[in-house]
């Protein structure tokens, strides 16, 4: 059970996601978090950064869909601009909206990585249906909502058992 906790991947930040890497591992599609994993959650759009990293995933044919937990105005908000598809709240780690997005893609569960903040939602959510997952760290935990901060200090105990268990590769 713990191991489904357990990220592929682990990055302090999406720009140290080697796409080319994704690629070359048959990843065609990214399921992706948007607060504090894109940009923080208080941040209404898309910074010029995190728009040119898109343009990259764009040009390498990956197709992206930002599966949120966050309302539908803020998630349409952030998503409209930048013409990506989204699913706002989607209660993971639910399966539903995970699934949803598979669909949308049209692509194999091989061909998808869930890029999230929480192991809790995104890695957790992302593992139980046997898609890859990376974990990034959080863009801010100061805009943190309230039960996002419950599910951090779950999150310590968890990374603390993967840590004792030698399962956790890097260094936290």
């Amino acid at each position: 059970m713990i191991r489904k906790f357990l990220p592929y991947l682990h990055v302090n930040s999406i720009y140290e996601i080697d796409i080319d890497a994704l690629k070359k591992a048959g990843v065609k599609g990214i399921i992706t978090d948007l607060d504090n994993t894109l940009v923080g959650a208080k941040e209404a759009l898309a910074t010029p950064e995190l728009i040119e990293w898109l343009k990259q995933l764009e040009q390498a044919g990956f197709k992206v869909v930002i599966v949120s937990n966050n309302n539908h105005a803020r998630v349409s908000t952030f998503a409209k601009p930048l013409n990506l598809p989204y699913l706002p709240n989607a209660r993971k780690p639910a399966n539903l909206a995970f699934k949803k997005a598979l669909q949308m893609t049209k692509l194999k569960p091989s061909e998808i990585v869930v890029i999230g903040d929480q192991l809790l939602t995104d890695v957790f959510g992302g593992n139980r249906l046997g898609l890859n997952t990376i974990l990034v760290k959080p863009v801010s935990i100061h805009e943190d909502s309230f039960f996002t901060r419950i599910n951090r200090r779950v999150e310590k105990i968890i990374l603390s058992k993967l840590k004792k268990k030698g399962l956790m590769p890097w260094e936290d």
